[in-house]
């Protein structure tokens, strides 16, 4: 049992590597090694200071954090997702990721809005105790599918005018998976504060089972002998996403589609896709130059995933300090 608390998101995330390391033990589902802790409780206590950025150590693909957050809060199972990250395709069935979060969040059984449900549940009680989203769902996730969930849902509970979220977890991959999801997490826990009017509280992460898989020891063992190597574990803080509700949709449609949103925290998303479908399709020059050009901790951020992209494909000078895949 691990409980781990931090400012900003690059804090926890090595605070919570240091943990593993330290206090876990060795376990092998479906044969594959990992060092694992039982029952851990990580907890953000200034959720808009969501982005892992630990280069060189950890770089992560902004451009996916970006699409992913828009594509499960769209309610969406679309395949452009792979356009952000290829190796998803490898726990499709059908061209299909079975446990997607969108249409369980946003359309769950074919048309309850999970979200709509908690905002107006918190709007008439606030101190309601049965704010909560459901994502496991036994009748898919028992069925064989190569995608199954490691979220299992949501809590929301408004306390005194601030709203903290808790999130359970079956399971969570420390070195490649919590980037993403706690980016995801906690914008869903902003847009709900902004909806019924809340302070944004502390968010909470549940996790049954975390661990780091056998290949990512080595890094992982390296920063926490050398957590220097990171320059910027305080975090940043990003830019405010609230947005009214009945304006959610339209401007999600926006962001996927590259228009004009018209919101500059969204807009700063919308940029770092564009860039990236840009570089995808082989103009890496046009991707480049528009992320030199995107103002944000995003955009920094996308650069630095280019930098590590240029350096895996021998185009730029490898950096000795370089570590652990994407």
């Amino acid at each position: 049992m691990i409980d781990v608390s931090a400012d900003s998101a690059t804090a926890l995330w090595v605070a919570a590597i240091n943990a593993v390391v330290r206090d876990g033990a060795p376990c092998a589902p479906r044969g594959l090694g990992t060092r694992e802790v039982t029952d851990a409780h990580l907890s953000l206590t200034r959720p808009r200071q969501r982005l892992v950025y630990a280069p060189p150590t950890r770089v992560i693909n902004a451009a996916f954090a970006a699409a992913e957050t828009v594509w499960i809060i769209a309610g969406v199972d679309d395949d452009w997702i792979y356009t952000y990250n290829e190796r998803l395709k490898r726990f499709a069935d059908g061209h299909v990721l079975r446990g997607a979060y969108g249409p369980r969040l946003r359309s769950w059984a074919d048309g309850v809005d999970q979200l709509d449900l908690v905002r107006r549940e918190l709007l008439a009680e606030p101190s309601s105790r049965r704010a909560v989203v459901q994502l496991w769902d036994p009748a898919r996730d028992h069925a064989g599918h190569r995608d199954v969930p490691c979220t299992l849902g949501y809590w929301f509970c408004l306390r005194d005018g601030r709203l903290d979220m808790h999130t359970a977890m079956r399971s969570q991959d420390l070195w490649l998976g919590f980037c993403y999801d706690i980016y995801v997490d906690t914008i869903v826990h902003e847009l709900v504060a902004g909806w019924v009017g809340a302070k944004l509280g502390v968010y909470h992460h549940h996790i049954g089972s975390l661990h780091l898989y056998d290949e990512h020891m080595p890094y992982a063992r390296e920063l926490v002998s050398a957590p220097s190597a990171i320059d910027d574990v305080h975090g940043v803080e990003m830019a405010p996403l609230t947005v009214p509700w009945e304006d959610l949709d339209p401007l999600l449609h926006a962001v996927i589609n590259g228009e004009n949103c018209r919101h500059p925290g969204w807009t700063e998303m919308a940029e770092v896709m564009r860039s990236y479908r840009s570089y995808k399709s082989g103009d890496t020059t046009d991707g480049r130059a528009q992320a030199r050009n995107i103002d944000g901790p995003l955009g920094r951020a996308l650069n630095a995933w280019y930098d590590h992209l240029d350096r895996a494909a021998g185009l730029l000078q490898p950096d000795a300090q370089m570590k652990g895949p994407a």
